[in-house]
C-alpha cells in the first residue's frame, strides 16, 4: 500500500490503516522513515484538530484505571477517543511488555476508543520518539480527544508537555508534602493536578494531599498561558468515577480560554519548533550509527580508555571525522 492511499483509509477512519500509519512511523528503517514523512505531509491537509491531553505519574498512581473510566466517560458523551500508551522498554533486552490494553479491558471494547501501546525504546523523557507523530495521524482519523500515557518515571517526564494541549499529572494521596509541590521540572508544566484514589480510607488523606498541592502551585510564577485559578489541584476517584465529570469541565474551560486568547495556537506553534530542532538532531545523531562510524567511535573510546586521549579531545577529534565523512 503506498502512503496515499493509507492517508485516505485513515483519514476515512479505518482501524487497520490507522495501526499500519503508526507502525510505520514508529520505524527505525530508512525506507519507511521517508515514507512515514510523506505520509505526516499528507495527512496535515485534513485540517482536523482533536484536543491532546498529556498525562503523567509515578507508577502505582492508576493512570491506567484514571484513563479507562475517563475515556468511557467521554466515549458515552459521543466523543471518540485515542490512547497512546507509552511502556518502557528493557535497558537489556529492548523490550517491552505493553500490557495498557488488558489493563483498560473495557475501553479496549469500546467502538469509539482506539488503544496503541508503543516501546519507550531509548527515548527519555517519558514518551516515544515517534509519540508526536502517532498524535497527528490519530488527529487525521478523526478522534476527538488524544489522550498520551507517559511511562510513569518520576520529575523529568516533561517532553509530553511538548506535544500536548494539556498536561495532566496523576498523584496519589501522601505521595509528598507541600515543599515537594514546589519541585522544580514535572509540577511547574503540569496545568492540572489530580489526586487520585479520592476515596474510602484514603478520601481524608486526599483531601489534605490536594490542599497541599494547591497551597503550593500558589507559589509558583504565574505562567501566560494560564488564567486565573489556573493550573489547580483537584480530586477525583477513577475506580468510583468521581471527579471525572468536574476535572473535564476544567479541561475544556482551560482550553476555551487559550483558544479565544490565542495562546492555544501559540502553543502548537512552539511544540512544531521545538519537534523541528528535535529532528535535527536525531538526523546528525544518526550519523553516528554507520559500521564506519561505530568502527571510528571504537578506536577513539579505546584510545581513551588508555589515557591516550582525554574524553574532550577523543570527542572534538570524532567530530573531525564525521565532518570529512
Amino acid at each position: 500500500m503506498n502512503t496515499e492511499q493509507m492517508a485516505e483509509q485513515v483519514i476515512a477512519g479505518d482501524r487497520r490503516a490507522l495501526s499500519r500509519a503508526i507502525t510505520l512511523v514508529e520505524s527505525a528503517r530508512k525506507d519507511h522513515r521517508e515514507q512515514a514523512v510523506a505520509l505526516i505531509e499528507r495527512l496535515a491537509g485534513s485540517g482536523r484538530q482533536a484536543l491532546r491531553i498529556g498525562l503523567s505519574g509515578t507508577p502505582g498512581v492508576g493512570k491506567s484505571t484514571f484513563i479507562e473510566s475517563f475515556g468511557m466517560m467521554l466515549t458515552a458523551q459521543g466523543l471518540r477517543v485515542a490512547v497512546l500508551a507509552v511502556d518502557p522498554s528493557s535497558a537489556r533486552s529492548g523490550g517491552s511488555i505493553l500490557g495498557d490494553k488488558t489493563r483498560m479491558e473495557r475501553l479496549s471494547r469500546d467502538p469509539n476508543a482506539f488503544i496503541r501501546p508503543s516501546p519507550s525504546q531509548t527515548q527519555l523523557g517519558g514518551v516515544a520518539r515517534r509519540s508526536r507523530e502517532a498524535v497527528a495521524i490519530c488527529e487525521a482519523a478523526g478522534f476527538d480527544v488524544v489522550l498520551i500515557e507517559t511511562v510513569g518515571v518520576g520529575q523529568s517526564e516533561t517532553v509530553v508537555a511538548e506535544m500536548a494541549d494539556l498536561f495532566i499529572l496523576l498523584l496519589a494521596p501522601a505521595g509528598g508534602d507541600e515543599l515537594q509541590g514546589v519541585k522544580r521540572g514535572i509540577m511547574e508544566m503540569a496545568d492540572i493536578i489530580l489526586v487520585n484514589k479520592a476515596d474510602g480510607d484514603l478520601k481524608p488523606v486526599a483531601t489534605r494531599t490536594c490542599s497541599d498541592y494547591a497551597g503550593a502551585l500558589r507559589l509558583l510564577r504565574k505562567r501566560p498561558q494560564d488564567p486565573q485559578g489556573f493550573p489547580k489541584a483537584m480530586m477525583v476517584s477513577a475506580m468510583e468515577e468521581t471527579g471525572l465529570q468536574t476535572a473535564w469541565d476544567e479541561m475544556q474551560a482551560l482550553t476555551a480560554w487559550r483558544r479565544e486568547s490565542g495562546h492555544f495556537d501559540g502553543m502548537r506553534a512552539a511544540q512544531a519548533r521545538y519537534w523541528f530542532r528535535e529532528d535535527v538532531r536525531n538526523a546528525l545523531l544518526s550519523q553516528l550509527d554507520t559500521p564506519e562510524a561505530r568502527t571510528r567511535m571504537a578506536d577513539l573510546a579505546a584510545e581513551v580508555g588508555t589515557g591516550g586521549l582525554t574524553p574532550a579531545r577523543g570527542a572534538e577529534e570524532m567530530l573531525h571525522w564525521l565532518r570529512r565523512a
